[in-house]
């Protein structure tokens, strides 16, 4: 005799951007150390922290840093970290330090560390746009209503 054998579907559920909420936050990057705010960052732009959370679609959230002069770096870095940029001519590529960079745009730092912690695709191009980051602790996003995060 045979025995009827139950068949279960399991699907998975992939979920769309418009299914994205698209919360604001905001972080005071005011003595945080540039590696571990940037890791949080990046997780909170990518969707990662989202029960949703589809490896293929944008479904993360903007962060809006502040203060971000103020950032630190752990060790001897200040003085031996170093920032390359080429301008894809023979001879074009430039160096500067850390120290240098927070001086002139410490903005630039920031978005760096997060950039690089995104996909290399055109997925991770369009999660970028998703920080702001500002060298004061005045930010044009107010109308938006970010809610403060602690990281």
């Amino acid at each position: 005799m045979k025995t009827a054998i139950k068949k279960t579907v399991r699907t998975t559920k992939f979920a769309t951007k418009d299914e994205n909420p698209n919360n604001w936050f905001l972080v005071n990057a005011e003595d945080k150390v540039l590696g571990r705010l940037a890791s949080e960052v990046a997780k909170r732009i990518r969707g990662k922290l989202n029960p949703q959370f589809t490896p293929n679609a944008d479904m993360g959230d903007f962060v809006v840093i502040i203060n971000a002069e103020k950032v630190k770096i752990t060790g001897k870095r200040a003085e031996k970290k170093e920032y390359l940029t080429h301008s894809g001519y023979p001879g074009g590529q430039k160096t500067r330090t850390y120290k240098e960079l927070i001086e002139k745009n410490p903005e630039a730092i920031i978005t760096l560390a997060v950039k690089r912690m995104l996909p290399k695709t055109k997925l991770g191009a369009k999660l970028i746009q998703k920080l702001k980051v500002y060298r004061g602790p005045e930010h044009p996003h107010t109308a938006q209503k970010p809610v403060e995060l602690s990281v």
